[in-house]
């Protein structure tokens, strides 16, 4: 990006085309490196800004904001919120750092996407990183990231689409809330507990799915329960490790001594510190019952297993004997030739007495198994 003045000495914003260099295939700087390098993820979205001014007396709203716009806001606003969606203008991150005293390092962390949930803090303004649910079906996330100070939040998000809606409303509202006359910090503590709260209906989803995987294993277990509590317990381990960290970056976040938080908005943090650990503890307890749910599956269908051979064996033995006294009968000998040659053949009534004797058999094998239990 090139900084140049029009004839009017207004500030305009050059975008540069890059040299002919190296493709880049990956959003992390090669190595060796200088810290603070930003590169852009070549997947990334093309960057737009949205910027909401707010006074205690009224607020206004500018979509696809300009460098101008921004620099002309912080010096005539008490209170900006700067929201950059989309991360592929390295240039334009550059300068909103270079306009908000940005930390390079922090910069960088916010291109690298995939950070864990972290707090961090400098001089006049601090960093806080967290990911956001972007889509519950194909469980994708999407990293954002906070910097506020003592006049200015700015948000950077990687896609459109955000729950920060709610916190637009509130600001809009004709009646001033607490957004409208406190400082930044509560702001972002709104921010941040709004992306916090995005969590509870994926966690609730995610139990109620559990619950009734659960009642139709009891009721009849099939085959593809195994395969879909697999794939919630995939889902719930990727999201508690997602979610373990954000407490951590709270607890920070409430115990810094920062002079922009007030002790009054760390009591509001402190109530999104307890939202995040129940919904750890929630979806440790779904990912604990879920691995119970398995090992069940398992144990019924070992289970059904056993019954279905304990039923065969008891058939097989059955029948043995059986067999066993119909090969005999079934010998090609003379009874002509020796008396010794089953001359039972010969009897009228050999054939219903074979099958009377063999049918006794069976039902004495079937009471013998019985007082046994075996049946």
């Amino acid at each position: 990006m090139d900084r140049r003045h029009d004839s009017a000495g207004k500030t305009q914003w050059h975008w540069l085309k890059p040299p002919a260099v190296a493709v880049i295939t990956s959003a992390r700087p090669p190595v060796g490196a200088s810290p603070g390098t930003l590169i852009a993820d070549p997947s990334a979205r093309q960057s737009a800004l949205n910027l909401t001014l707010i006074s205690p007396e009224t607020c206004e709203f500018v979509d696809d904001a300009s460098l101008d716009d921004v620099e002309a806001a912080c010096n005539n606003w008490p209170l900006i919120w700067l929201d950059c969606v989309g991360l592929a203008n390295v240039g334009l991150i550059e300068e909103i750092g270079r306009i908000f005293g940005l930390h390079t390092l922090a910069l960088e962390d916010v291109v690298n996407t995939g950070q864990r949930s972290k707090a961090d803090f400098f001089d006049d303004h601090a960093f806080f990183v967290l990911s956001m649910i972007d889509d519950a079906k194909t469980s994708r996330y999407e990293q954002i990231s906070f910097f506020f100070g003592d006049k200015f939040v700015v948000t950077f998000q990687e896609r459109e689409g955000d729950p920060f809606e709610p916190v637009r409303q509130r600001i809009r509202t004709s009646n001033p809330s607490r957004l409208r006359h406190r400082k930044a910090d509560y702001l972002a503590y709104a921010l941040i507990d709004a992306v916090v709260d995005s969590y509870f209906p994926i966690v609730d989803a995610t139990g109620d799915k559990v619950d009734a995987i659960e009642d139709e294993l009891l009721a009849a277990p099939r085959k593809q329960h195994i395969s879909q509590l697999h794939g919630l317990r995939r889902a719930t381990s990727q999201l508690k490790r997602t979610i373990m960290p954000v407490r951590d970056a709270l607890t920070t976040l409430i115990r810094s001594d920062a002079a922009f938080i007030s002790a009054e908005t760390k009591v509001y943090f402190n109530d999104t510190l307890d939202h995040s650990i129940r919904l750890a503890e929630t979806v440790e307890s779904q990912r604990e019952t879920m691995i119970g749910l398995i090992e069940m599956q398992l144990s019924l269908s070992q289970s059904r297993t056993n019954e279905i051979i304990g039923v065969l064996t008891i058939v097989s033995a059955i029948f043995i004997p059986l067999t066993f006294l119909a090969g005999i009968w079934g010998m090609n000998f003379d009874p002509a030739s020796s008396p010794w040659n089953m001359p039972e053949l010969l009897w009228p009534y050999g054939y219903p007495a074979a099958l009377g004797f063999m049918a006794l058999v069976a039902f004495s094998l079937v009471l013998f198994f019985r007082w046994r239990k075996w049946l």
